[in-house]
This record gives C-alpha cells, structure tokens and sequence, in this order.
C-alpha cells in the first residue's frame, strides 16, 4: 500500500496498546470485488478516522466531537434513532449476509452482546444490502439476538461518513454514552479488541 502523508489535525488518535498486530492484518478487500475498501477510503484528508481495513482507533473524550444523528428503520418495523440509544454505551456493526468477514464475527459479537447487555451496552446492527428475509435468515443461522436497521439506502452509512468509509463492510462502531464515537474498527472485530473499547466507555462517566 502506498505510504500516505501524515493528518494534518489531530484525528489520528490513541490506538490502543499492543494492538500492532491487528493493524499489522494483511488488509482485507471489502465483500465485494466491485467496491473494493481501498478504492473507496483511500482519501482520509479532513476526516477522523484511518483508512485501511484492520485498523482500530480509538478517540480520547475530550477529542471526541459531537453526538452522531441518525434516524432509520428496523426490520421489525419499528423506527430507531440516535435519541433512542442516549444515555447507553453502544455498538454499531455494519454487515450484510454474503460478506464472509460478518459471518467471522457474528458469533463473537453475540456473546459480546449477551456479555455487556446487563451492563446497559446496546448492539445495533446496520445492514447495507440485504432484504427482510435474508437478514433474518442470516440472523437465524447464527444466533443474532439484538436488532438491525434496513440500510440499503445508505441513510445511516452517509451519516456515519466521517467514521465509516463507504463500503467498508464490516465496520464496528463504539458510541459512548452521549453518542460520540468512541472508537472504530475497520474490518472483522477481534473480541478481546472489542470487549476493552466497551469496557472503556462503559468506566467514564457520562
């Protein structure tokens, strides 16, 4: 990969410790060949997150910004926003069901979800490609208990512009209790990463 020119603000954040291996991953292509995540996020000039699928960063609070908005749909039905998951630390997880990276993680990030949601930690899937019942199907086939929103209109995603490069499928998102954007991870989730960037929002104080 070319080498990029170092960010010329500060958005290049605490990354946690002895996560160089992760960061070190043989980049992953997003799931399809015809959107690959290098085209789509090679350009990070002006944005705070770091291109390239692997990586984890994670924002210190006073760093943070404002509180993410968004408005969107679940399968079920019903409608969801931002105001919804105030006050609650929260997970983001962008997946579709053919990218084989999703099907990695789902496992792990159930039993994330079983683990942190006595804790008040709230999971929301964003799916960006599928219909009602491949979702659901999907969800069946490995155990998925906690809600997701029908993006495929790319409502959510263009919100998450600043945090999410387009296309770049999986991508988890951590918000911490005022909605800001804790930390992202580009790419399939490793679960002792996750758990620690839960772990950390769910410590401050609001």
């Amino acid at each position: 990969m070319p080498s990029r020119p170092p960010l010329p603000i500060p958005s290049r954040r605490r990354v946690l410790a002895g996560l160089a291996g992760v960061v070190s991953l043989p980049l992953l292509a997003a799931c399809s060949s015809d959107d690959p995540l290098t085209a789509q996020a090679g350009n990070a000039d002006g944005k705070n997150y770091i291109a390239g699928d692997g990586s984890v960063l994670e924002i210190v609070p006073d760093r943070r910004g404002e509180p993410v908005q968004f408005r969107s749909t679940l399968f079920s039905g019903k409608p969801i926003s931002t105001q919804d998951l105030a006050g609650d630390p929260a997970v983001l997880n962008f997946w579709y069901a053919a990218c084989a990276p999703c099907r990695v993680e789902a496992p792990d990030l159930q039993a994330l979800h079983e683990q942190f949601a006595p804790e008040g930690v709230r999971f929301l899937g964003i799916n960006v490609r599928d219909t009602v019942a491949t979702a659901e199907a999907f969800e069946r086939n490995f155990g998925i208990t906690y809600p997701s929103v029908e993006d495929r209109g790319g409502q959510v995603l263009l919100a998450m512009t600043d945090y999410v490069p387009p296309q770049a499928v999986p991508t988890t998102i951590v918000l911490d209790r005022l909605g800001r954007v804790s930390a992202r991870i580009l790419g399939i989730a490793e679960p002792s990463t996750l758990r620690t960037l839960i772990t950390t929002v769910l410590d401050e104080r609001a």
